[in-house]
């Protein structure tokens, strides 16, 4: 059942209409109105078949203005490696005591590096780790003997980017305080990033429809054209 706070809100939407970016910031702020500072989500739908393994889409995008969450990193590294994920703000640095953590069931992170020769340690909780989304990996930057940037990165505004079964990806892109200048500008840098990870299998517009929208708020339809 639809409440009356979001019945409100949709009555002053206009149903399948396309706004523009401009439009769909302002009016999603307009109406981000709860007792906390609410989460700005952008719903990207592709034309991909999802069922099939090359044509899931998987990236980072670094927002230029972050999307205001903090996260918590673990690292998997071993001596100066470790000295450099400690200095850069890593919040849980290990190696096989990190993997006996994470086996008890104490995952209290958000993202996971691991150095390239730790990976094999770190294979042994990945049917632990792969499920979450917390996998390690190259393909996302998380796999790298530079951990220093790759923590400063993740805690300077990276975000990590998937498409589900039904070929949409979601992604916070900023909370409603922002003003409205740097929502844009975070939804353009994320759209970019997307757009560059495109799979060659996916022919046509791969990018089919924008979606705005806050915490508690209705959905908006957008183009960036």
């Amino acid at each position: 059942m639809i409440g009356k706070r979001l019945k409100k809100i949709r009555e002053n939407i206009i149903p399948d209409n396309v706004y523009s970016l401009n439009e769909a910031v302002a009016t999603v702020k307009k109406y981000a109105t709860a007792k906390f500072d609410e989460t700005i989500e952008i719903s990207v739908n592709l034309s991909i078949d999802a069922q099939k393994s090359d044509q899931n889409v998987r990236g980072v995008a670094q927002l230029p203005h972050g999307n205001g969450k903090t996260y918590r990193v673990a690292v998997f590294a071993r001596g100066a490696s470790a000295d450099e994920a400690k200095a850069a703000g890593a919040d849980i640095v290990g190696a096989e005591d990190l993997v006996e953590t994470i086996q008890r069931g104490e995952i209290k992170f958000d993202r996971c590096v691991a150095t390239p020769d730790m990976m094999a340690l770190v294979g042994r909780v990945a049917k632990i780790l792969g499920p979450r989304g917390l996998m390690p990996s190259p393909k996302n930057g998380t796999v790298s003997p530079n951990v220093g940037a790759v923590i400063s990165s993740v805690k300077g505004g990276q975000v990590e980017f998937r498409s589900d079964k039904g070929g949409v990806i979601h992604v916070g892109v900023g909370k409603a305080s922002f003003d409205a200048e740097r929502l844009e500008e975070n939804i353009q840098f994320l759209l970019e990033a997307i757009q560059k990870e495109k799979p060659a299998a996916s022919k046509g517009v791969f990018i089919k429809k924008l979606v705005l929208s806050s915490t508690m708020g209705a959905g908006i339809i957008f183009a960036t054209t």
